[in-house]
């Protein structure tokens, strides 16, 4: 078109520029990844006794977040979420259906963990015999809380 937009400044005010130093680009703390990753290397949060079989555990439909065994001697299946809703225990449930299929591992108990729970996905979790975890970043990556502290 023939349209034409004409810009006039009447007054600068200010021309300035600042150093912003190196972009170090977008950072984002506390995913998914972060807690598989320290709960694995924390996995006797699930309970005393337990043992990592494996991280990104596959199975036919996706891999599950951790696959680990109780104390009991038990396969566990993780899904680990940071908020935790009804989609993350759909999935877990999923998971274990499928796994609960093979001799060699069933029994399969599932464990929904996540930084927060919302009390549908809690409800849920536990009508189908799930445990439910919640899991404290901060503490798991052995960040100090400080508030309690006199000195």
């Amino acid at each position: 078109s023939n349209d034409v937009l004409e810009v006039t400044l009447r007054h600068i005010y200010s021309d300035e520029s600042y150093d912003l130093g190196e972009d170090p680009g977008l950072i984002k703390d506390g995913v998914e990844d972060h807690l598989q990753r320290y709960l694995a290397e924390q996995i006797e949060r699930i309970g005393k006794g337990a043992k990592l079989v494996r991280r990104e555990y596959p199975t036919a439909i996706g891999p599950v977040d951790i696959m680990a065994i109780d104390a009991n001697g038990e396969h566990v299946a993780i899904e680990i979420k940071r908020n935790g809703g009804i989609d993350g225990v759909e999935q877990l449930t999923r998971y274990c259906k499928l796994l609960n299929r093979d001799p060699l591992l069933a029994p399969v108990h599932g464990i929904f963990a996540a930084q927060t729970i919302t009390p549908q996905a809690r409800v849920l979790a536990q009508d189908r015999g799930f445990r439910c975890l919640i899991l404290d970043y901060e503490e798991m990556k052995g960040v100090e809380d400080d508030s309690l502290r006199l000195f």
